[in-house]
Formats: C-alpha cells, sequence, structure tokens
C-alpha cells in the first residue's frame, strides 16, 4: 500500500476534535489508514467492524461498552450500517467534555456522504470533523516510475487501491467489474432507493456516455423506464457514495445566459473505462471517450487537491462561450482553467470571452505535456504537476 498524505490531517483532527470521519468510497484504503494512524497517536486503539457480527454484538448496548474504555481511541468501521449509534456518541463526547477531555476518542469510517451520514444520524455539530480519502492520487503515485507511465496508468485504471496496484490490466480490470457489481447488489440498496441491480447497474453504465456533459434527465428516465425525478435520485446516490461528481455551472454576477445543469463526471476513470470495456492505453487513446475521459481526470486530481475554502464550477453560455474549470479563492482569486489533451493546446474564442465574462485572474491550460511556456492573451501552459503546485 502506498503511503497516503491524509495520513498527518486525520493524526491532527485526532488531537483537536473528539470525533474524526474518515468517509470516502468502499475499498478506497480507509480501513488501512485508520489502523496506521491509531498505531501512531500515542495511545491504545480498538477497532470495531460494523459488518462484523461479533463487533454489532459488543455494541447491543454500546454505551456501556465504549464507557469502559476512556482513555482509547475507538475506530468503528462502516458506521453508516449503525445510525443509532451517532446519538450514543453524542452522549459521550458531552459527558468527557464536561470532565475537561476535549479531543481523540473516536475514528468513524463510513462509505457515504457526509449529507447522507447526517441525514440518517443524530446531529453530532461542533463535535466531529470529515475528511474526505479519495481513490489515490498523481501526487501519491508518481514516485513509483515516471511522470508519463505514473499517469497514464493513474488515468486507465483508477485510483483504487486494487485497481492500480494489480498484476496486469487484466486484473485491474476485473477487480473493478467486480467492485461495480457489488456495490450495486449489496452497498447502494443498503441506504439508497429500493431499486434492482440490474436497473441501478444499466444506469450507471448509461451515464458513463454522457461524461463530461449535462444529462438529459427526462431522456434518461424514459430509457429506464422511470421518471425523470426518479433518475435525479438514482444521481444524487451515486453522488452520495463518491461514484459520481456533479461539477455545478458558475452564477456570477453576469448577464450572458447560463447553461444552469450540473456537468456529470464519474470520478474514478478506470469505473469509467470498465464500463466501456476499456482496458489498455492504445484503446483509451484511439476510443472517442479519451477527450472527455481526460478532462474528468484531470478536473478530479485538480479538485482532490484544491484548499479547502476553494471551490469548482464549470462555466457556459448559450451563445458558446465555455470554460472547462473555474477555481475560486479567497479574495478575488478567480482561475479560468481549460483542460486538453494536445502536445500544442490551441484556445477558442469561446474560452478567452468566458475568462472576460467571469473576470478572471489568471488562466491556464493544463495538457498532457511537461514543459510550460506561455499563450497570447495572458494564458499559461502547464502540465499537471506543476499547476498543482500553482495550487
Amino acid at each position: 500500500m502506498l503511503s497516503r498524505k491524509i495520513t498527518n490531517r486525520v493524526i491532527d483532527s485526532l488531537k483537536e476534535v473528539p470525533i474524526t470521519a474518515l468517509i470516502g468510497a468502499r475499498q478506497v484504503g480507509k480501513t488501512t489508514l485508520a489502523l496506521e494512524c491509531g498505531a501512531k497517536i500515542a495511545k491504545e486503539f480498538i477497532y470495531l467492524d460494523m459488518e462484523s457480527d461479533a463487533d454489532l454484538a459488543k455494541l447491543s448496548s454500546p454505551e456501556d461498552y465504549l464507557m469502559r474504555h476512556p482513555d482509547k481511541l475507538i475506530i468503528i468501521d462502516e458506521v453508516h450500517r449503525k445510525p443509532d449509534l451517532f446519538r450514543t456518541l453524542r452522549s459521550i463526547v458531552d459527558k468527557r467534555r464536561r470532565a475537561g477531555e476535549k479531543s481523540g476518542h473516536f475514528l468513524l469510517l463510513g462509505s457515504s456522504s457526509k449529507d447522507l451520514l447526517q441525514t440518517t444520524s443524530e446531529t453530532l455539530a461542533g463535535r466531529i470533523r470529515y475528511l474526505e480519502l479519495p481513490p489515490f492520487v498523481i501526487t501519491e503515485v508518481l514516485e513509483e516510475s515516471g511522470y508519463e507511465s505514473s499517469i497514464n496508468k493513474l488515468w486507465l485504471r483508477g485510483g483504487f487501491p486494487d485497481s492500480y496496484l494489480a498484476e496486469n490490466e487484466n486484473r485491474s480490470l476485473n477487480w473493478r467489474k467486480d467492485f461495480i457489481s457489488t456495490y450495486v447488489q449489496q452497498d447502494i440498496p443498503l441506504m439508497g432507493p429500493q431499486v434492482s441491480a440490474t436497473r441501478m447497474k444499466r444506469f450507471w453504465g448509461m451515464i458513463a456516455h454522457y461524461h463530461g456533459s449535462q444529462v438529459n434527465l427526462t431522456e434518461l428516465g424514459r430509457n429506464l423506464e422511470v421518471s425523470h425525478t426518479t433518475i435525479r435520485s438514482y444521481l444524487d446516490l451515486l453522488t452520495d457514495f463518491y461514484m459520481v461528481r456533479q461539477l455545478q455551472p458558475w452564477h456570477g454576477n453576469t448577464k450572458k445566459r447560463l447553461v444552469k445543469s450540473p456537468k456529470i463526471f464519474i470520478r474514478d476513470t478506470g469505473l469509467l473505462h470498465s464500463f466501456l470495456n476499456i482496458n489498455n492505453i492504445d484503446d483509451l487513446l484511439g476510443n472517442p471517450i479519451v477527450g472527455a475521459s481526460w478532462e474528468g481526470f484531470i478536473i478530479e486530481q485538480i479538485v482532490q487537491h484544491l484548499p479547502d475554502d476553494w471551490s469548482a464550477y464549470y462555466y457556459r453560455t448559450s451563445t458558446g462561450n465555455e470554460i472547462d474549470l473555474i477555481l475560486e479563492g479567497t479574495g478575488k482569486e478567480r482561475w479560468a482553467v481549460e483542460v486538453k489533451r494536445s502536445a500544442s493546446p490551441v484556445l477558442s474564442r469561446g474560452f478567452h470571452k468566458g475568462a472576460d465574462d467571469i473576470k478572471a485572474t489568471k488562466k491556464f491550460v493544463v495538457y498532457a505535456g511537461y514543459d510550460a511556456f506561455p499563450l497570447p492573451n495572458e494564458t499559461e501552459v502547464l502540465g499537471l504537476l506543476d499547476f498543482l503546485r500553482e495550487l
């Protein structure tokens, strides 16, 4: 397992707040990371897995059990499977706070979003910090080999550890297909609507063909013989489980007529490629999805490296002004970012007009090459790693 960059953030959080929740998709490495953090901090820890009947039995009377271990870090895995536990945690934390203890009692691991956890649990506002663990990002895998081979491997296979580290491309692809089947058959039904695994898998595969564009909910609903509101619920569910990113349109102070629908990306390009039966880099480079796949890959890498106080959007007007990615930071920072595969990127007038519309403070092209060089109209061309350093 490669070293995860978020380890220090988890350890710092355990020292600062009573409850830390490490959230992210299944099989992304949360358990491994949690156990490593538990071993590094200066106290004993207990690991409980809510998918284990034996560990569930220990929490049949949760307050009695948890209060017996006041000096230990307690790691609770798949906590979303026992939402009634949150009320007990709130009570224990409040008792310990009154006793002068303020930090590091519980590390919770969950495979659904912060919002979904909160809707199924007692509120822990002011007592909990949420940290997301994504699949591998480029800064974690670069040391294994050269830049080009690392980035192509991560782009093709995606960042789930078992997929990325598989012995060969066939084993990587088989792991991803098994992962998708398990998700639609076991995990999504646990917290989502009662929808057949076959229908959800079909919907997910249809989303792959919309990757990088706006989804027509009515059209998808007609194909699946459900309403557009049902399609919206399916899409939101995949978003809550970290499978899909809905990149929202920028709605700043402009008089332009803007596209209002989010752009849809399957967050892990390895899963995207498994739906499209793309098994090697040559197949990927020759597939019509290559541009949209690369755009989604670069956007996801950038978003995962954004400072907490920055936000990401896209921009498109009815007249064709378009920006792949807008990054807004503190103050008046507003970056216009275009994503290109070409080693000699050419920008359209629509990008520069869009940058003028949003009053961009900087303009960038992120491309597949290594060298940095300028383009006209104060635009800088950078490789991915150089752009991440700008952040």
